[in-house]
C-alpha cells in the first residue's frame, strides 16, 4: 500500500558531504512519523534522524550537528543532508515511515520500511 524508495547514497571521502532522499507513495492519508536509520555490518539497526508525531525532530547523538533532517510535505518526501562524514558513519540507510491508509471509515496505521541506500565513508 505504501513504497518507500530511497536514493542518494554513494561512496564518499571521510569530512565530505552527501543527501539521501525518501519519496513516499501509495494510498496515503496521512504520516504520522519519518525519518532515517542504519545498520552497519554486524551492528543492530539505530535510529539516524527523524521526525516525530510532533512534528519535532531526534537524532542520533552521533550524528548530531552533522547531519540535518528535513522534509517536504507535498511530496512526501524526507531529506537526510550529512555532513562531516566519517567511516563509522558507513551502513545502509533505511527510511522508515509511520502512516495512516485505507478508507475513511477504516483508517489503519502501519510501519513502513524503504530498501535502504548503502552510504560508504572513505577514510
Amino acid at each position: 500500500q505504501v513504497h518507500l524508495e530511497e536514493s542518494g547514497g554513494g561512496l564518499v571521502q571521510a569530512g565530505g558531504s552527501l543527501t539521501v532522499s525518501c519519496v513516499a507513495s501509495g494510498r496515503i492519508r496521512s504520516i504520522s512519523t519519518m525519518g532515517w536509520y542504519r545498520q552497519a555490518p554486524g551492528k543492530q539497526r539505530e535510529l539516524v534522524a527523524a521526525f516525530t508525531d510532533g512534528g519535532g525532530t531526534n537524532y542520533a547523538d552521533s550524528v548530531m550537528g552533522r547531519f540535518t533532517i528535513s522534509r517536504d510535505n507535498a511530496k512526501n518526501t524526507v531529506y537526510l543532508r550529512m555532513n562531516g562524514l566519517k567511516p563509522e558513519d558507513t551502513a545502509v540507510y533505511y527510511c522508515n515511515a509511520v502512516a495512516q491508509v485505507g478508507p475513511v471509515e477504516l483508517v489503519r496505521t502501519y510501519e513502513y520500511w524503504g530498501q535502504g541506500t548503502q552510504v560508504t565513508v572513505s577514510s
